[in-house]
């Protein structure tokens, strides 16, 4: 895979740097988080620099990218921290429908979420089995000429803001994912904060009746649906972690070079450089592995592309963990305190070592791959 850009990735990218600094900055994404909902306007602004409809097919409106493009492009929103659902729904849940054949219903919302008149979730996970993949007590049961579908998800990213969500339940003692509309009679949410200051929310299903063409895929072929957006939606994770690293070593090291002790700037001590040199390698360390995750998206081999980003995932993950922690003590006492945005970062990048599975699960996956 060629991760060189071209003249179209340089130009978007370059579009979305000048974004991150004038709409991402400390104050605009402080008063987003403040608000406690998804700003719709924000995210039409991304959808108009083309974020939301990038790995959308172009037979749907989108623009049909590769993982190398979803790869420059995060690891630009990862600069700004961005919170808002990109990764979710326009890396996770896309990837979902996309991979979903013949699928008119799949087809209307993927023309919508390219033209930013949509925003999606993927409720998977569920109490009492953490970051399993396969539902457990959500179920899908035919009832006429639909389906009940009745249940409980815990942690669904941007669940509150969606439009619509894709759920995996258990139908006829198999896998299912089913689209539901989030305004559907018999679905409540409960939306709160995360760490980093984000939004998830506890889906609840009494009993929410849908028509036939709700149903999108099931059974072993709906398993490869859920694993390929998955691995999709880990790798733009880990992009967006490298762009928050390097923002924050390139914030420290302004610091550094600003603060002075005994009269000399900070960055003169040799032992200060040298922890600075560690973050930088740490994160040219976690942006390399990213490749390699995004160059295993394109492989055939599901297991092989699975275990290589599960692999990667914990490597950016305690990349990102050292790194925020350092900016934090190479900023002192003020590195925590709420004034500075070395903290959001280094919420940020703490919690990406949890989401979308911690480091137990990805080492038990790939070993689960490994071995078959």
């Amino acid at each position: 895979m060629d991760f060189a850009l071209s003249e179209e990735q340089r130009m978007l990218t370059d579009s979305l740097e000048r974004v991150m600094v004038q709409q991402w900055g400390f104050s605009e994404r402080r008063a987003r988080f403040a608000s406690g909902k998804l700003d719709r306007a924000a995210w039409q602004q991304l959808s108009d620099l083309g974020v939301s409809g990038l790995l959308v097919p172009e037979t749907c409106g989108g623009f049909g990218e590769s993982p190398a493009s979803m790869l420059v492009v995060h690891q630009t929103l990862g600069t700004g921290i961005v919170s808002e659902p990109v990764i979710s729904s326009a890396v996770m849940a896309v990837t979902m429908l996309s991979a979903i054949e013949g699928q008119a219903v799949a087809a209307q919302w993927l023309e919508a979420h390219a033209q930013g008149q949509a925003v999606l979730a993927v409720a998977w996970q569920e109490t009492g089995e953490r970051y399993s993949t396969e539902p457990l007590s959500t179920q899908l049961l035919a009832d006429g000429d639909g389906f009940v579908l009745t249940g409980r998800k815990r942690y669904v990213w941007h669940g509150a803001g969606s439009d619509a969500m894709l759920v995996s339940a258990r139908l006829d003692g198999q896998m299912a994912l089913a689209l539901v509309p989030t305004q559907a009679a018999g679905l409540t949410t409960e939306d709160y904060p995360t760490f980093d200051l984000a939004r998830c929310a506890d889906v609840t299903f009494d009993n929410v009746r849908l028509d036939r063409s709700a149903l999108l895929i099931q059974g072993e072929q709906a398993r490869d649906v859920f694993a390929k957006g998955f691995d999709f939606a880990v790798t733009a994770l880990c992009a967006h972690a490298c762009g928050a690293m390097q923002y924050l070593i390139d914030v420290t090291t302004n610091y550094l070079k600003t603060r002075k002790q005994f009269g000399q700037p900070l960055i003169s001590f040799q032992v200060l450089q040298h922890r600075l040199a560690q973050m930088l390698i740490e994160q040219e360390m976690a942006l390399s592995s990213t490749y390699v995750a995004a160059a295993a998206l394109s492989d055939h081999d599901a297991a092989v592309r699975g275990k290589r980003v599960s692999m990667v995932k914990t490597e950016v993950a305690n990349a990102a963990r050292q790194v925020g922690e350092e900016a934090v003590q190479l900023h002192g006492g003020m590195g925590v305190t709420d004034e500075l945005e070395v903290g959001d970062y280094f919420k940020r990048l703490v919690y990406i070592g949890n989401l979308l599975g911690d480091n137990n699960f990805h080492y038990a996956r790939a070993q689960s791959l490994q071995a078959a």
